[in-house]
């Protein structure tokens, strides 16, 4: 998007400045206005280029992308935020969190939490592939938690400004086992999603988009489209069971998966020397 002699355009230099001011969102916990507003004519397209300069400059800072996030594969969380489509964000190491943890609320802005799977890969994968397919690639399941946060204000998003703010990606906290379950349990399986003991909300595998591979499929194919391939050793959450839930300090979050196992995290107010170095 360039006038042919590597000038930006008004418009690229619009997606730049979206990027950037959603980056300093991170540092100074102010949200933004939604960027609908602010962009005339905003396209799904070029909400994926704002996420994408934000990860070019995650990989600028020396940071690792080792993950992808699907977002918005349940009705329920469709009809939370009025989309009627999946979106996709990355991740980087520096923002993954296990059993036990203490994260962090410093660092979020309006934080929820939501309960998934969590998918290692154990194979490559891209291109137009079956839901069988997905789940073969699929190496081990875990446990997941994903925090979302927005750097939108009052979480006033459509699907471009999801999308263009890393799909409200904020961390995601992963199990170190493996869940006990088959992968011909992952439609059927049931999870949890419980705050303080107390259970919020709950789904199975077959409220993400049919089966939890499907929205795994359809990344794979979405990503290829753009030149980008799902690795082997990549961590993929899927979508979540439910709706998603806030949390503040002090609260504690569990994926209960019943005799499938669970995991737990728990909210601070500031976290170890290391969490706070991010």
């Amino acid at each position: 998007m360039t006038d042919g002699d590597d000038t930006p355009t008004p418009r690229t230099a619009q997606l730049a400045e979206a990027s950037r001011d959603l980056l300093e969102a991170y540092v100074t916990r102010e949200p933004i206005a939604p960027l609908r507003e602010r962009i005339e004519g905003l396209t799904l397209g070029e909400a994926y280029v704002i996420q994408q300069l934000q990860e070019e400059q995650a990989l600028a800072e020396g940071r690792t992308v080792i993950g992808r996030k699907i977002g918005l594969t349940s009705l329920a969380m469709q009809r939370q935020l009025g989309v009627d489509s999946p979106d996709f964000g990355f991740f980087t190491s520096d923002v993954v969190y296990y059993d036990d943890d203490v994260v962090p609320v410093a660092h979020f802005i309006s934080p929820k939490v939501e309960p998934e799977f969590g998918f290692y890969l154990g194979r490559d994968l891209s291109g137009d592939v079956s839901v069988e397919e997905a789940v073969e690639a699929i190496a081990s399941v875990h446990a997941a938690i994903e925090i979302i946060d927005s750097r939108i204000k009052d979480w006033n998003i459509r699907l471009v400004d999801t999308v263009a703010d890393n799909a409200s990606f904020a961390a995601v906290a992963v199990s170190r086992e493996p869940l006990d379950l088959t992968k011909d349990d992952l439609a059927t399986a049931r999870c949890a999603l419980l705050i303080d003991g107390e259970e919020v909300g709950s789904g199975t595998g077959a409220d993400v988009m049919g089966h939890p591979a499907a929205p795994l499929a359809w990344l794979a194919k979405t990503l290829s489209e753009r030149g980008v391939h799902l690795k082997e050793g990549d961590l993929v959450i899927p979508g979540s069971f439910c709706a998603a839930h806030p949390v503040e300090a002090g609260s504690r979050a569990s994926a209960d998966f019943g005799q499938a196992g669970s995991l737990t995290i728990t909210f601070g107010e500031a976290g170890t020397e290391k969490e706070m170095a991010r």
